[in-house]
């Protein structure tokens, strides 16, 4: 037997979520919003998992950081596992939609890039000087009465 197996042979819920790098209220969060289907329980009632649910839970965390919604998340979940009556059609019009999005991120990242290049350019080629001082009104000058 595997070590950290459960003796059913799968995975307790602290180790999914430690080997897929979430905690225990994401990995219950998910399971609520259906995006991992409800584990089977040992006899004790503790939650055992397959190891494709780390893997499915690691998707999931990379489609988010890529800028998907939990909700096209499991969209695409749901379309890659079966189509539910939905057309082939719209499923690659959600597809390519996606894509566009995607595309210009990517554009409006590289603008970002070039833009934050160029000031690091400019600062580095610009000769360190002191910011200028603002002269002090007299009103910001206060006198001590021992002064006066």
């Amino acid at each position: 037997m595997m070590p950290g197996l459960d003796p059913t042979g799968g995975l307790r819920a602290g180790q999914v979520a430690a080997a897929a790098g979430v905690n225990l209220q994401t990995l219950r969060y998910y399971e609520r919003r259906g995006l991992l289907a409800a584990p089977d329980r040992t006899i004790g009632g503790h939650r055992v998992y397959s190891a494709e649910a780390v893997t499915l839970l690691r998707v999931i965390k990379t489609a988010q950081r890529l800028g998907f919604t939990l909700a096209e998340v499991a969209e695409l979940l749901e379309t890659g596992s079966h189509h539910h009556g939905r057309r082939p059609a719209e499923v690659q019009s959600r597809a390519a939609a996606k894509l566009a999005e995607v595309e210009q991120k990517i554009v409006d990242l590289t603008v970002i890039r070039a833009t934050l290049r160029e000031a690091i350019t400019t600062a580095a080629a610009t000769p360190a000087s002191r910011p200028a001082r603002r002269p002090r009104s007299r009103r910001s000058i206060r006198r001590s009465p021992t002064s006066a």
